[in-house]
């Protein structure tokens, strides 16, 4: 397993093939990710503990924020921007493809803009 720190909080890499990838996000509360979107990579996330905000794009290209929950999943598809947040202290699973470099982020509280970097 790999620990990715990132100013948000952290991630565990727990699986990476070239098939698919898993991962675990904690988020701290009252910090985001970018938001962003993927070329290639497809992902699902199901929230374990605390609350999460997500920002998805929906068909119309309008973003949209929810709140989830444990227990919660989403799927969110190539092209499609979203970001997620901490409403309290959460951690989720992240399964996808295994491009794991494929962020086109679009604002960033961390000035990481353009970029891949953590």
């Amino acid at each position: 397993m790999t620990r990715v720190e990132k100013p948000w909080g952290h991630e565990l890499i727990w699986a990476s093939t070239d098939r698919y990838a898993g991962k675990i996000l904690v988020i701290l509360q009252g910090k985001r990710l970018s938001l962003q979107h993927h070329e290639v990579k497809d992902e699902s996330i199901l929230v374990l503990d605390g609350t999460l905000g997500l920002e998805l794009e929906d068909d119309a290209g309008v973003l949209r924020m929810i709140e989830l929950g444990p227990g919660e999943s989403r799927r969110i598809v190539p092209g499609r921007r979203h970001r997620f947040s901490g409403v309290t202290d959460v951690r989720l699973v992240e399964v996808s493809t295994p491009e794991l470099g494929d962020v086109v982020r679009h604002q960033d509280d961390f000035g990481r803009e353009g970029t891949s970097a953590p």
